[in-house]
């Protein structure tokens, strides 16, 4: 007697950052045959280049900026002098060699990790460059150094996760050296004497405040009216305030046409023939989604003009059996969603419960001191009539756990849908703030109200209850 046995659903995916990995591990946890192929490493740019050691640099920059605040809350530090035998200040010194070691290191192992976690989980893992050659198969290039050995993998499902990297402009070229795109700042074995950054976006706003509480005289050139266009304007405000506060300069509706070498240094010469000059330049103009090339097109899969993938809420590409995730696609640029994409994908082609994802619901922080943290509907959109709500603010300086602290700017916001009280979304301006937004985000993904929020019990003294103060005051009357 035969017997006919199934065929395991075989899954090939390129790329191995946070939705590549999260798709391999929940399509080998649901039977899958996955392949994973990976250029650089597993966990992507996002754990080796970006994420992982851009945070680990701004911790450091937090643990700085603690030491200098520290005398504000009463603790002096002094050294003896051996000359007069009386007290004297000491000064910070950032080791940033040391800084940069460890952070890459932390990266590594990171990427170490992930890749135990998925051998472990009994996906196969080939290092290469991968490409589409039609919708079912993927063409590996194992030698990346020649391109001429290959390796072909047959698939019935495809999720391709490919990420971004910087943007590079013709007149402002990168050399590693002075002239350097995020990825390249782990480089330096010192901190830059006069930091220009190029680009007042959430990567520009990042690293000109890392290194500015490093000890970098910071020089930020912004296109637009304030800093973080796009982003909340009252969270921008204070941002741009503690800027300016602690010596960075920043050039607003400032263009840089060019930026070159100098003899010790670099110039930017703006659109208006003004010139700045500094040691350093860090080009943060954004990013190209990393799509060229890779057969997308010929298998049938729709791209923009910017090149990013065209994806629906389960992460599936105009191609029904090719799924996309990340930066290269036309979903919000950020690691938690490339990792619910990779998640959303596998479920979706196995055929198991999905839910689509909702950006609305995607909470997100900007990692500057103070951090900026937000979920949901925005101010403007309901100013602009998108959305209907109601807004509340409450200046984080009136909180007593805050006092103590010594935090002196920031602040919760709620936005509340009119009538019913629905928290639709929410701003938070605050040390840690990427933690204290995880509140807003349940509520907004629970569709909970105003009141609901308000009667649970929060920590005295602590931050989070600016949070149920908020809700307090908008409390619904019947």
């Amino acid at each position: 007697m035969a017997y006919e046995f199934e065929r395991k659903q075989r899954v090939a995916i390129i790329g191995g950052g946070p939705g590549g990995y999260e798709a391999a591990l929940a399509g080998a946890q649901l039977g899958a045959d996955v392949t994973l192929v990976e250029r650089t490493g597993v966990g992507g740019a996002a754990v080796i280049t970006d994420v992982v050691p851009s945070k680990s640099l701004i911790a450091t920059a937090d643990a700085v900026g603690a030491i200098g605040e520290a005398a504000d809350l009463g603790v002096q530090f002094f050294v003896r002098s051996e000359t007069t035998g009386k007290p004297s200040r000491p000064e910070v010194a950032v080791n940033l060699a040391a800084v940069n070691k460890r952070l890459l290191g932390l990266a590594r192992q990171q990427s170490e990790d992930m890749r135990a976690s998925l051998i472990r989980a009994g996906v196969r893992i080939v290092n290469g460059q991968g490409r589409l050659d039609g919708p079912n198969e993927v063409i590996v290039s194992t030698d990346l150094s020649s391109g001429t050995d290959f390796d072909r993998i047959e698939a019935d499902t495809v999720v391709v996760s490919v990420g971004a990297s910087p943007r590079q402009l013709p007149s402002a070229l990168p050399d590693g050296e002075r002239i350097l795109t995020w990825t390249q700042l782990y480089n330096l074995t010192s901190v830059p004497e006069h930091l220009i950054v190029v680009g007042s976006g959430v990567t520009g706003a990042e690293f000109a405040s890392a290194y500015t509480a490093l000890g970098s005289k910071v020089t930020l050139i912004s296109s637009r009216d304030q800093v973080l266009p796009g982003e909340d304007a009252d969270a921008a405000a204070v941002i741009e305030n503690v800027f300016k506060r602690n010596g960075m300069t920043v050039l607003s509706k400032s263009r840089a046409d060019s930026v070159t070498r100098t003899e010790h240094g670099v110039v930017a010469t703006l659109s208006d023939g003004r010139t700045v000059e500094g040691s350093h330049c860090l080009m943060a103009v954004g990013s190209v989604p990393n799509t060229a090339g890779i057969g997308l097109e010929e298998a049938g899969v729709q791209l923009t003009d910017s090149g990013h993938i065209r994806v629906n809420r389960v992460a599936r590409t105009s191609v029904p059996n090719i799924y996309a995730a990340g930066d290269c696609t036309t979903f919000l640029p950020l690691a938690s969603v490339a990792s619910m994409q990779g998640r959303t994908s596998m479920l979706h082609a196995m055929g198991d419960a999905v839910n689509p994802t909702e950006i609305r619901n995607v909470a997100a922080n900007i990692f500057t001191q103070p951090e900026i943290a937000t979920v949901g509907w925005t101010q403007k959109q309901i100013e602009d009539g998108i959305a209907q709500g109601e807004i509340y603010k409450l200046p984080l300086a009136q909180n007593p756990r805050a006092k103590m602290m010594g935090i002196k700017d920031g602040f919760v916001k709620l936005f509340a849908r009119t009538g019913s009280g629905t928290v639709i979304g929410g701003v938070i301006v605050a040390p840690k703030a990427s933690e204290l937004i995880f509140p807003l985000a349940l509520a907004v993904e629970q569709r909970l109200n105003v009141d609901q929020v308000a009667r649970a019990f929060t920590v005295y003294p602590s931050l989070t209850g600016s949070i149920t103060d908020a809700a307090r005051a908008m409390h619904i009357v019947e």
